[in-house]
């Protein structure tokens, strides 16, 4: 899987390629984090050039597919309706299944023992962790940009409210 944050200007498309084989499970999972109205279009197109997913002016979302056509799929990221903001975009690719946490799980005929159950168990948890801890990490992105924007205007109302005192007071 490949994690990457990235900058994308106003009025412009930025593309991404990975060679996939045949029957391959992928998920693309994006967020804008800061820009605009936090909106941007996505769309991934197959090795034939046909477009599998599509959407506009999203703030965020996930496409899990199963590749059909062997070669290289481009998934991109597009802010050309935006004339003036630029935008900064997480996304997450994953490519393939999680492989067992334990040898042989998918081939085992018997139950799981105790201690296996509860590798199973913490294994799934930890991802949750994982998760969330990326929710948090992109949420607490999104709030530290909001809180500086708002933080430069009121210094710049601030500064506003000190000329006009000088003008009355001379």
């Amino acid at each position: 899987g490949t994690e990457l944050t990235f900058e994308l200007p106003d009025s412009a498309k930025q593309c991404f390629h990975q060679e996939l084989e045949r029957g391959l499970k992928f998920t693309l999972d994006y967020q804008v984090i800061t820009g605009g109205h936090y909106d941007v279009d996505c769309y991934v197109e197959d090795p034939n050039g046909r477009t599998i997913y599509k959407e506009t002016k999203k703030q965020y979302d996930s496409f899990p597919h199963r590749a059909e056509v062997k070669g290289v799929y481009t998934f991109c990221f597009s802010n050309e309706f935006s004339t003036f903001s630029h935008k900064t975009v997480y996304f997450d690719f994953q490519v393939g299944d999680e492989p067992p946490i334990l040898p042989d799980m998918s081939n085992r005929v018997t139950a799981l023992t105790q201690m296996e159950s509860a590798c199973v168990t913490i294994h799934e948890a930890l991802n949750t962790v994982i998760d969330s801890q990326t929710h948090y990490r992109l949420r607490e992105a999104q709030d530290r940009s909001r809180a500086e924007d708002l933080n430069g205007r009121v210094s710049y109302w601030s500064v506003g409210e000190t000329v006009i005192l000088f003008v009355v007071s001379i």
